[in-house]
């Protein structure tokens, strides 16, 4: 959630004529990466659980794409975005690295 968060704080300074452009895309798709990671969890599966998690994954793609796109463009400098991702997507391949492994026998 901090990501989103800061995401919107960040996209905030973004040119007006971007508002239902690179702004709402931005800031839909770091809503996407808390949001699956959720539903993920609510599900009865590990593997639908993994499935949630690429999403957010791919949405974290997105993101990184669109701050490039940013600071290309000179609307964004060093927001630290990318970093943020770097570090929300390091802990989704752990966490769909543990989903893969054989739960233990729990008798």
């Amino acid at each position: 959630m901090l990501l989103a968060q800061k995401v919107y704080k960040v996209t905030e300074a973004l040119p007006d004529q971007e508002r239902y452009g690179l702004t709402a895309q931005m800031r839909r798709a770091a809503v996407s990466v808390p949001s699956n990671i959720a539903e993920g969890a609510a599900k009865a599966s590990r593997k639908e659980f993994a499935h949630f998690l690429h999403h957010a994954l791919g949405s974290l793609a997105e993101i990184d794409t669109q701050v490039s796109l940013a600071e290309n463009l000179g609307w964004m400098r060093d927001s630290g975005i990318t970093a943020n991702v770097e570090r929300v997507r390091m802990v989704i391949y752990g966490l769909i690295r543990h989903l893969k492994k054989e739960p233990k026998d729990e008798r």
